[in-house]
């Protein structure tokens, strides 16, 4: 039933906002935040269910790529498909979906990223089955996570009018996309019970995508012809690295998304976070381990004394001792200690930010 159903991982974002934890050489996907395995390990394990090890691509930057395939085995080594460097999610999913659409015209595509946090592992694989049957049908489908707070820190979508029921999954034509809204907005989006977060997860028709990067980004669209006609030849590494430079630097929300024509929502409770943060991971871990005063200790090698403290999230292998504290982060590594306030967690892009501009970049 689902022999045309392929995956993509999008795996090459940096992680700056896990930042002194993940850095250029080990981001974010590569690192244990939640479990013993990394988030990328994790990402794939999940769908061998429905997918098998051959249908699942992953799109990533050159330097990271062994260490990913060194993390699944299972996947073929030439199912990692790399970036010369980042352009963003528009490129990264043109990339993969070009690459399948060679091997299967035919080929419908679940476009996901390495650093979610999803719980409900069998509904994940259900609503993906409901997605396929309905993107074979011509629609470019999107999961709404149903909001459970008015978050300012995920973009919306708004469902429009009930088109079908698939699966036990009600599927909604997509009225809008909706940037991160201020807090008074996100209260209105969800009091309203309209709108769901965009979790940034999609699942089309590989000539359907394709035919709108044609539309709206004609020019990623010939970078990506260009790329296809050098698929399995010698060639191919030199037009990549040649081409890729005059990719357009482009989310895949604003290259195709937001303009799209036909995409419909699926709402989803998978039990899903977005671990982009030190205070997205608070949010994830105090659910799991938290004690009585909600704090958290990352690991089983984080070493503290908490003294009157409360809500704080401690990674450290030496000893942290805390007095008279609330609601901090405070991640140590071997050559650089980051302590601020959960809610001012966001802002550490602008210390990598600085770092680079003062040239640290063996603190990146």
């Amino acid at each position: 039933m689902t022999e045309h159903f392929y995956a993509i991982i999008m795996a090459g974002g940096g992680g700056t906002r896990l930042w002194p934890l993940s850095r250029q050489d080990r981001p974010k996907q590569s690192l244990a935040l939640v479990g013993e395995d990394s988030m990328f390990r994790v990402s794939v394990e999940r769908l061998f269910p429905l997918f098998p090890p051959e249908r699942i691509f992953v799109v990533t930057g050159q330097n990271h790529a062994d260490d990913l395939r060194r993390d699944t085995p299972e996947l073929p080594p030439q199912n990692f498909l790399m970036e010369p460097f980042g352009r963003e999610s528009g490129p990264a999913a043109g990339l993969g979906t070009i690459h399948i659409a060679t091997q299967d015209p035919d080929a419908v595509i679940a476009v996901l990223t390495a650093d979610h946090h999803i719980t409900d592992i069998e509904a994940f694989l259900n609503v993906l089955r409901s997605a396929y049957e309905v993107a074979q049908k011509g629609k470019i489908v999107t999961l709404g996570i149903s909001p459970s707070y008015p978050s300012t820190g995920f973009g919306y979508i708004k469902r429009g009018e009930l088109i079908e029921t698939v699966g036990g999954y009600k599927v909604y034509q997509a009225e809008g996309f909706r940037e991160k809204p201020d807090h008074t907005t996100a209260i209105e989006f969800l009091t309203s019970g309209q709108y769901s977060w965009n979790a940034g997860m999609f699942i089309w028709k590989a000539s359907q995508a394709l035919a709108e990067f044609e539309k709206q980004k004609p020019g990623i669209y010939q970078n990506l012809q260009t790329i296809r006609q050098a698929y399995g030849t010698p060639e191919y590494t030199a037009v990549i690295e040649k081409v890729w430079p005059d990719m357009e630097k482009i989310s895949l929300d604003y290259a195709i998304m937001e303009k799209a024509a036909n995409v419909a929502v699926i709402p989803a409770d998978i039990g899903w976070s977005d671990i982009g943060s030190w205070s997205a991971l608070y949010e994830v871990l105090h659910i799991e381990r938290g004690d009585d005063q909600q704090n958290v200790l990352h690991s089983k090698d984080t070493n503290a004394i908490m003294l009157d403290t409360t809500g704080t999230l401690i990674l450290s292998n030496r000893l942290v001792v805390t007095i008279g504290v609330e609601n901090l982060v405070i991640v140590d590594t071997e050559d650089a200690l980051l302590i601020c306030h959960r809610d001012k967690a966001q802002d550490i892009r602008a210390v990598v930010k600085q770092l680079q501009e003062t040239g640290k970049k063996n603190l990146l």
